[in-house]
């Protein structure tokens, strides 16, 4: 299959619309992973950091707690306006719009840097807010294929892999191991080295993303080169045209009972989530390693992490029916739950060690997780009459999953603030096994018999 002329002029808009498919679908996955890799230099970095024994505006809840509900809410915010902005800002204007985010969140930073202990927060919210819709707008460019599937699941490698890597990045910013690196480049490179050094953990996310800015720049640039969809595209996975709110509403109207399962088993998901990912230096110490001789363990975790799922949502691509992936997909994220179960019994029973204990949950809530933010919502709309697109039922998620977030790290906090943050996420991982278990499998079963494939 060849691609149809782009919509954008360029040369390698016109070689890529005549290319075979797999050389489409290589660079369609590579500009996309590097663009939202980068992002996460801009959001993740400060999770590497610990800020002990400082606490939000000299009361009970840890400065680090505040600080991560503080990016949550921002990013939640900026979920609710993408639900409206992404779904129907023309494709044109996507480029910039993505730069001018990843701008403000880098300038957010640099304030970050700046703001004396609990001022972070507001510098924090500000730049989850620039950040919650650059998914959206990514997304766009890769929805409404024969191949979206297989182009959104290496999108959604990114996130896996970037959160662990830019972690250990700040790590090593923090303790100057970085300055070695630039010693390696020739001109500028060892006069950089000397003014690294040792990064505090305040100016780290800041550096971190500045790092970052080009190539994200970079990626974006790519992305602005691929071909529009063909017919065939249009006629396989029906038009891709931007959602006003009378659309939206005869969408939610129409499924309804189907969405609010989802939904709740998406907020449980996103909390979940969210908890591992900015409490994993937390947790692996907490689980006997500590920072000192394991300083990449977490990326260790998530490349295992990423390359299971990846793997596993190719299969899912190979199935061209729509109805069979939709009921193969379901069968995936339920039994991604389940697993979050199964092998935290076995680590209490001493079967497993606690380093693969971290990649099996990881493994397990990824597999229910990442289908949401890639081929569930394309499967869906597949398969129902609405012409739309399906970042609006990916924001209208998210929006809510990262409600939840900012729930749940207030309620650990404020409520469970005796438990420990291990004791706590263990106790989580049943709940979220067992409800998000049925809610999934319930959802599968109302959306297949709504199908009209």
């Amino acid at each position: 299959m060849s691609n149809a002329v782009s919509q954008t002029p360029g040369r390698i808009s016109r070689l890529l619309a005549s290319a075979p498919t797999v050389v489409f679908v290589a660079y369609s996955v590579l500009a996309a992973f590097g663009a939202y890799f980068c992002m996460y230099a801009f959001r993740k970095p400060f999770a590497a950091a610990r800020f002990e024994g400082e606490f939000f505006a000299g009361g009970e809840l840890e400065l680090k707690s505040a600080i991560v509900i503080s990016q949550v809410l921002g990013y939640a915010l900026s979920k609710y306006v993408g639900i409206k902005v992404c779904s129907e800002l023309p494709p044109r204007y996507h480029p910039a719009f993505l730069i001018i985010l990843i701008v403000w969140a880098e300038a957010a930073l640099w304030g970050f840097a700046q703001s004396p202990g609990s001022f972070k927060v507001i510098a924090i919210f500000l730049n989850g807010l620039a950040l919650g819709m650059v998914w959206g707008l990514v997304v766009r460019f890769l929805e409404g294929r024969v191949t979206s599937e297989l182009l959104l699941a290496g999108l959604s490698a990114s996130f896996i892999v970037s959160s662990g890597i830019v972690k250990d990045v700040g790590r090593a910013f923090m303790s100057g191991s970085a300055a070695s690196w630039w010693e390696r480049v020739p001109g500028i490179g060892p006069l950089v080295a000397e003014t690294l050094g040792p990064v505090s953990e305040s100016w780290m996310p800041a550096i971190t993303g500045l790092h970052f800015l080009p190539f994200f720049i970079l990626f974006v640039w790519m992305l602005a080169q691929i071909p529009g969809r063909t017919q065939f595209d249009e006629a396989q996975r029906h038009a891709r045209e931007s959602m006003d709110g009378r659309v939206r509403t005869d969408f939610l109207l129409a499924y309804l009972p189907g969405l609010v399962l989802l939904l709740l088993a998406y907020l449980l998901l996103t909390a979940y989530r969210d908890f591992r990912d900015n409490f994993s230096v937390e947790l692996f110490g907490e689980l006997g390693y500590p920072y000192v001789g394991n300083e990449s363990i977490i990326t260790q975790a998530e490349i295992w992490v990423a390359v299971g799922v990846l793997l596993t949502l190719a299969l899912l691509n190979a199935l061209r029916r729509s109805r069979v992936g939709l009921m193969a997909t379901f069968a995936v994220m339920a039994g991604g739950t389940a697993m979050l179960a199964f092998s935290t019994w076995a680590l209490e029973a001493g079967l497993i060690s606690g380093f693969v204990w971290m990649t099996l949950v990881g493994f397990g809530s990824y597999l229910a997780y990442v289908p949401y933010g890639s081929m569930l919502f394309e499967r869906l709309m597949a398969t129902t009459s609405i012409v739309g697109t399906a970042v609006f039922g990916i924001y209208m998620a998210d929006a809510v999953g990262y409600t939840g977030s900012v729930g749940m790290l207030l309620f650990k906090d404020l409520v469970a603030a005796e438990m420990s943050r291990l004791e706590f996420f263990k106790l989580f991982t049943y709940g979220m096994a067992a409800v998000g278990t049925v809610c999934l499998i319930a959802s599968c079963f109302y959306f297949l018999r709504r199908s009209e494939d």
